[in-house]
């Protein structure tokens, strides 16, 4: 994708006398088109003609004559006033900054981002070639209504043959001619529509001239076909001159048959037609590539030429109603002619504003097709697109966008498409009001543009009205225009954008999200609503991918960060090393297909940098309350990297060009028998440091073992049923009676629920294991369990064992929580019950549904094997000169368990009540 650089860093010092900043956006050198045109010539003069097209001439009649004036005044105030909440939204953007190439596309595309700007701009391009083609078919009827030879009626000189191939042709050449005059650039171009701008001028001028020059006289009218065929007799209007009677009468509504169509008009179609032929308010804005100063001419030269165009067309509405009555006005749409001192000279504006339409529209869709292929957005389909002359014209785009139109002329009658194309514009404008509306929610501080006559009010309102509109004109044609604008942004989402274009939807984020985080009181925290907040510490992700997923897997919904510590000290560098490395650690999380966030910090020590983490990270009521670390034991570290198909394959459309590969950004694992960054001592600190700020800890052992469909985010496709065992007591201080229903026991009961919660374990079965103490009768820590479980809605399996060696002995005295490895249990004892509560634990992994003994009775199979074992983890001991002794018993306890979470809770997090 094309990337592109930030304004902010396109200027360059001129010594000590200023700072010079490029011209509102222009382009760099070689092939820049030259930005001459003025806000007159660029703007008003395309703006006005786009506006005016063929409507003026041709449809005033109708929409006087079929709604009467008040509601012909209703429909262009409405109509005007959708227009003009647009144009407030465009004069906000366009003063906020450089306007480069590209019209609406440009401001769209980087307000809402590449997916919809990229969308809503090929939308915008589909419909200026076909409104070429739309106005180049209705100039080639309105030149046969007079020269062609099979015209009805009795004036005009009938030379040109008529049909279907005669019309190709026609429309052909004059596509050639208006193609010709846009690929020579925007100056001849914008010569040739000041040309055009007088004769519509002038043609207009005549035309009121003839309200008040002419006098009243009778209009015979073309014969209408009957019902059955035959003619219906001639009518005849009457232009009466200003009469108060005409005025009356015209006043009121009077919807009758379209003698064109034959269709019932109805106000809702009226209005279609009036409003499609002010569909022209971005044919200034298109134009932004050749502008001078695009800034300052769009919001300028679109008020001045939208104000223009409404005093005109009222005053055209007043004057056919006060002069002309009901049977003119819609017997005979193109009534200028009949009552003009000179009739030629309506039909010269007649072809004018249609040829300024099409060219126009032709000059504005090859803007946009160039501002698209230059941000390669649809890839080679486009690439011709880019080739331009070396005066900066887009010649490419405009032979690409001739051709389209050429195909569309093939279509030959243009009516039906003409809703479409009038929906499609519609769209473009609900867009940048929607722009303009998200820069205003977002509150972002660099959106300051000096047009300040607007508010998110005005936005919201155009957007809505532009919608409205789109289903009253045409509902298929809307509904099927959201369609194709959200199957072109799934398109685009899929191939990837640039970047670093700006989305507003990450502003608005933020606005919301920073609103929300301050009303998420920690206060109001309740035990009903607990979730996981996991910070899992991560040395080298390289060995640490299957932890990764499966800790994913355990927040249920909550936070979870990927923490990282450096270790330095930031007086000795020259800068910080942590900040270059957050791209790598967010490529990590995109590739992982995780939900995590990234934490980095930079300390002398591991534990100090776990410290830093475990006080900063999250913000207000979302900060983490779970530890979790990798288990510390002399395992060869193994590189995922190298297994996991997410990383050893390469991921089409995610990578930039240039863009170093993901497993040269982190080192290779660490070799076996080299040094650590943390040492044992250091590591248990680090557990009691966490138990200390009142954290939850989970060290995880052997998570790679863990079969791939466990960590997958599908549903767990494997026929295999595996077990999720749970000892929720201390194995190393067995004791009877109650202790299982302790804060930590109960928190690894959830944890394994909440893990039985996620598709890909939905299949394994929970086991919960009791020891009975050596004074306990069988069966009755089994039933408080059970009705606990009830309770807590919690569905597993509970299973009683027999301690064994722990149960001969005479219980030891109550000694102080994590002081195990004191009194009279010496190093051997502890080794000993370390070693015996491991067997027992493996012991139970391999068995079925049966009892202790083994298999139920006539099963002949063994019950699934254990896949996930989750332990109490026993508080490290008070005296920091244990550490060492704490780790080996752990290391023993859970010696070839496979993988295994150890586990230690300290906060309430199951809740019987409702």
């Amino acid at each position: 994708m094309a990337s592109e650089n930030s304004p902010l860093l396109a200027y360059r010092l001129l010594g000590e006398e200023g700072v010079s900043f490029p011209a509102n956006g222009a382009g760099g050198p070689g092939g820049a088109p030259a930005r001459k045109l003025s806000t007159f010539l660029g703007v008003v003069v395309p703006t006005v003609l786009s506006m005016f097209s063929i409507v003026v001439f041709l449809r005033i009649g109708f929409v006087v004559g079929h709604a009467g004036l008040l509601q012909a005044l209703a429909m262009l105030l409405v109509a005007y006033v959708i227009l003009a909440l647009t144009v407030l939204s465009v004069c906000a953007i366009a003063t906020n900054g450089a306007v480069r190439g590209g019209g609406a596309y440009f401001m769209i595309s980087r307000t809402l981002g590449p997916e919809v700007g990229g969308s809503i701009g090929l939308m915008f391009y589909l419909a200026n070639v076909c409104g070429c083609a739309v106005s180049l078919l209705g100039l080639v009827e309105a030149i046969l209504d007079v020269f062609g030879a099979d015209a009805s009626g009795s004036s005009g000189l009938r030379v040109l043959p008529q049909g279907y191939g005669w019309s190709l042709l026609y429309g052909s050449l004059l596509l050639g001619l208006v193609g010709g005059v846009c690929t020579l650039g925007a100056g001849l171009y914008a010569r040739a529509s000041f040309l055009t701008f007088l004769l519509v001028s002038g043609s207009l001028a005549s035309v009121l001239v003839s309200f008040v020059a002419v006098g009243p006289r009778d209009i015979p009218l073309a014969p209408r076909p009957g019902p059955n065929g035959s003619s219906l007799p001639p009518q005849v209007g009457h232009f009466t001159g200003f009469n108060s009677s005409t005025l009356k009468a015209n006043l009121d509504a009077g919807y009758a048959k379209d003698y064109t169509t034959g269709a019932m008009m109805t106000f809702a179609s009226v209005f279609a037609v009036l409003f499609n032929g002010c569909t022209g308010i971005m044919a200034g804005a298109n134009m932004s590539g050749e502008l001078k100063d695009p800034s300052r001419a769009i919001p300028l030269g679109t008020i001045v030429a939208v104000a223009y165009t409404f005093f005109i067309y009222i005053l055209l509405f007043f004057l056919s109603s006060f002069t002309c009555d009901r049977v003119l006005l819609q017997e005979d749409y193109g009534f200028f002619r009949a009552i003009s001192l000179w009739p030629p000279l309506v039909l010269v504006g007649i072809y004018a504003t249609s040829l300024s339409a099409s060219m126009s529209s032709l000059i504005g869709a090859s803007r946009i097709l160039h501002a698209l292929a230059q941000d390669d957005l649809f890839g080679v389909v486009l690439a011709p697109a880019k080739v331009v002359s070396r005066g900066g014209n887009p010649w490419g785009a405009v032979l690409y966008s001739w051709g389209l139109v050429q195909l569309v002329l093939l279509a030959g009658k243009l009516n039906t498409l003409a809703a479409v194309v009038t929906v499609f514009y519609l769209v473009a404008y609900a867009a940048v009001d929607l722009s303009c509306l998200s820069l205003e929610w977002a509150s972002a501080p660099n959106f300051r543009p000096t047009f300040n006559l607007f508010s998110w009010h005005t936005c919201l309102l155009g957007v809505a009205s532009c919608l409205l509109m789109m289903f009253l004109i045409s509902p298929g044609a809307a509904g099927g225009s959201l369609l194709l604008m959200g199957l072109l942004s799934a398109l685009l989402t899929a191939r990837g954008g640039p970047s670093s274009w700006g989305y507003v939807s990450q502003a608005l984020l933020f606005h919301q999200v920073r609103k929300y985080l301050l009303r998420l009181d920690v206060r109001k925290d309740h035990v009903k609503f607990w979730r996981p907040q996991l910070l899992l510490l991560v040395g080298n992700p390289r060995g640490t991918l299957p932890l990764l997923r499966l800790a994913n897997q355990l927040k249920k919904g909550g936070l979870y960060v990927l923490g990282h510590v450096t270790l330095g000290d930031l007086d000795s560098l020259p800068s910080d090393p942590v900040q270059p490395q957050y791209g790598a650690w967010l490529s990590l999380v995109d590739r992982a297909q995780v939900k995590a966030f990234v934490d980095l910090t930079l300390s002398p020590s591991v534990r100090q940098g776990a410290q830093h983490l475990l006080r900063i990270s999250g913000l207000g009521g979302m900060k983490p309350n779970t530890l979790v670390l990798g288990f510390y034991d002399d395992a060869a570290p193994q590189d995922h990297f190298l297994t996991d198909p997410a990383f050893s394959e390469p991921v089409d459309g995610t990578q930039e060009a240039g863009a170093p590969a993901l497993s040269t950004l982190f080192p290779p694992p660490r070799a076996p028998g080299s040094p650590r960054a943390l040492s044992p001592q250091d590591y248990v600190a680090t557990v009691a440091d966490a138990l200390k700020m009142n954290k939850n800890v989970v060290l995880a052992r052997a998570c790679g073992a863990l079969p791939p469909e466990r960590l997958s985010r599908g549903s767990g496709g494997t026929s295999q049923l595996h077990h999720v065992d749970v000892w929720p007591l201390n194995l190393l201080r067995p004791r009877g009676g109650p202790g299982y229903v302790d804060v930590c026991g109960l928190f690894l009961l959830q944890m394994a629920t909440i893990l039985g919660m996620v598709p890909a374990w939905h299949s394994a079965r929970l086991r919960i294991f009791l020891c009975l103490g050596p004074r306990e009768a069988p069966g009755a820590a089994e039933g408080r369990l059970r009705a606990l479980l009830s309770q807590l809605r919690i569905r597993a399996e509970v299973r009683e064992v027999v301690w064994g060696e722990g149960a001969a002995s005479e219980e030891p005295e109550e000694e102080e929580e994590g002081d195990f490895v004191n009194g009279r249990r010496g190093d051997a004892e502890a080794e000993a019950l370390a070693c015996s509560a491991n067997a027992l634990v493996r012991a139970q992994q391999g068995r079925g549904r049966g009892g202790p003994g083994g298999p139920e009775e006539g099963d002949g199979e063994v019950g699934p094997t254990t896949a996930l074992t989750f332990l109490y983890l026993p508080r490290p001991p008070a005296d920091s000169a244990r550490y060492l002794r704490y780790l080996a018993l752990l290391e023993i306890l859970s010696r070839d368990l496979g993988p295994t979470l150890l586990i230690h809770g300290v906060t309430p997090v199951t809740c019987t009540d409702l």
